[in-house]
């Protein structure tokens, strides 16, 4: 059997989603999981969310090892780990699961001349907000300003650049992940400020 059937079969039967299977020198193999996720039902309550905890890890470690020595998948070790934030976004249901986060995305190809002029004809990479378009395709949107710094006055009288779209397809993408953006005020709701 392939190694990623064995580990399909066994992560999904333990109730949770393959996210990544990685290989890397010195024989590691590093499993990526998360908890299954489904799209809220409009009129019930929105659930928190929940996070993939090292119990599940260690219960997912468990079971791997014994599935791939029955299997004699050759390896030296072992790592399961949840996907952090900078998750990677592999499939459609990851791009709709999270819609409105900031994405980082790199093209396999560089924009060309569908930039416009707007924007560099070199440019593969991109950081701004996943956005699902009217016609069912997906856009990153995002604004060159430079980001205000803590402190810093803004004039009220200067305007702001303009927002930026690009349209792609999952088959134009090389990697797609949450952007690793770091506060340290905890988790804000997406709809409202972070509270002290």
């Amino acid at each position: 059997m392939a190694l990623q059937q064995i580990v399909g079969q066994t992560v999904t039967g333990l109730g949770y989603d393959l996210v990544e299977i990685e290989r890397s020198a010195g024989g590691l193999l590093r499993i990526t999981i998360d908890l299954p996720w489904q799209a809220p039902v409009e009129g019930e309550p929105v659930l928190p969310e929940q996070f993939v905890t090292v119990e599940d890890c260690e219960k997912v470690t468990r079971q791997l090892q014994f599935a791939l020595e029955v299997d004699g998948v050759e390896y030296k070790r072992l790592e399961i780990s949840s996907p952090g934030i900078d998750r990677p976004l592999r499939h459609e249901q990851d791009f709709i699961r999270f819609t409105g986060h900031m994405v980082d995305l790199t093209l396999k190809a560089p924009i060309g001349e569908a930039g416009g002029g707007q924007v560099n004809a070199n440019r593969k990479k991109f950081r701004g907000t996943l956005e699902r378009t009217e016609a069912g395709g997906w856009q990153v949107v995002w604004s060159e300003e430079p980001p205000v710094k803590p402190g810093q006055r803004v004039s009220k009288k200067r305007v702001p650049a303009p927002l930026q779209a690009l349209g792609f397809t999952l088959d134009e993408l090389r990697d797609a992940r949450l952007a690793s953006i770091v506060d340290f005020k905890g988790r804000g709701s997406k709809d409202g400020p972070v509270q002290a």
